[in-house]
């Protein structure tokens, strides 16, 4: 087989392109994911609270290493809840670079 075959095979398009209509309960389930993701919003909420805290009582009593982890909550924190509430844009955006391959 020629490296020219296998190319083409390789580049071959199945056809498989989303379908919002093809299951039911999809409106169910787009429900659950945006519960599941308010949430995910509410403990990054939470825990940027707590790990603040832990920073301030680690800075006033000179417990260097409740700072640190005190800084690295707020900083993972802060991550989660731009990851949580930026999930639609961010699988939009890569969707769409996904159908521009060819």
């Amino acid at each position: 087989m020629y490296l020219a075959d296998q190319v083409i095979q390789l580049a071959y398009d199945p056809g498989i392109k989303p379908n919002e209509g093809g299951l039911p309960g999809l409106s169910v389930l787009k429900h659950v994911m945006g519960s599941i993701n308010l949430y995910g919003i509410i403990a990054a909420v939470g825990s940027l609270a707590v790990s603040a805290g832990v920073w301030a009582w680690g800075h006033h009593s000179g417990g260097h290493q409740a700072e640190a982890n005190g800084k690295k909550g707020v900083l993972v924190s802060a991550g989660a809840a731009l990851l949580l509430g930026a999930a639609n844009g961010v699988v939009a955006f890569f969707s769409g670079l996904g159908t521009q391959v060819h």
